[in-house]
């Protein structure tokens, strides 16, 4: 399979890329820094016999960019068998106090990144009648809390356009699912204090996006949601 992960330096998607790192898979790989690239595509290929990893790196919240990057992928393997839109930023806030821009910059990177990359590989998805979209949005997305700001405004609007995208695909033979997970322990917390195992995994997000892409094509996973086993912090 042809997989298509971003924001795949760190975080949820290296935890994607690990999972689907499997023999006769081909990753293609994102995120702003071409080191932190390189480096997960060395630990994942230090096996010769696993899967074939291609990165390139790019600053998907710029339109330009998500679109070329779309570009790029169609042109080493031409559709997608799944996209896993996962590129995303969280800085906390509220609204009457977050910084000038900071709605701007959350909109960019968390919801514009995916449209404009899906919209760029979907025809060739379509053409092919098949593939599975995820896109990684959160409990954010559900309802709003304490801090949450931009960042939870822009993960709302993630959800509905996921919904959207699995409404006018369903006829087109191409799964999408809304990925909603609570807390889990990435690079956001390092530092925080936070107990890891007071929250969920990576590990436990990738495993389950592995499983939905694995059913029938008569199945669809729509949502998967998430949630620390003692609850939302």
């Amino acid at each position: 399979m042809n997989i298509v992960i971003t924001g795949a330096s760190k975080g949820f998607g290296r935890a994607i890329a690990q999972i689907f790192a499997e023999k006769g898979n081909t990753l293609l790989l994102t995120s702003r820094k071409e080191a932190d690239l390189q480096k997960v595509k060395e630990d994942l290929t230090k096996n010769p016999d696993t899967c074939k990893v291609l990165v390139k790196a790019a600053d998907l919240s710029v339109p330009e960019q998500a679109k070329a990057f779309g570009q790029w992928v169609l042109e080493q393997v031409g559709a997608p068998d799944i996209l896993v839109n996962n590129a995303g930023l969280f800085n906390p806030g509220n609204i009457l106090s977050e910084a000038e821009g900071s709605l701007d910059e959350m909109i960019h990177v968390n919801l514009y990144s995916a449209y404009h990359l899906t919209r760029t590989v979907l025809p060739a998805m379509m053409a092919k009648k098949s593939g599975h979209i995820f896109n990684i949005c959160s409990i954010a997305s559900l309802a709003a809390y304490d801090n949450g700001g931009a960042y939870s405004i822009s993960k709302f609007a993630l959800y509905g356009f996921s919904k959207n995208l699995r409404k006018e695909l369903m006829p087109e033979g191409i799964k999408v699912t809304h990925v909603i997970p609570g807390a889990a322990y990435t690079d956001s917390w390092s530092g925080s204090g936070i107990d890891p195992k007071r929250i969920m995994e990576a590990e436990d997000i990738a495993k389950l996006i592995k499983a939905a892409s694995e059913l029938s094509v008569q199945a669809c996973v729509e949502e998967i949601v998430m949630r620390p086993q003692l609850g939302d912090l």
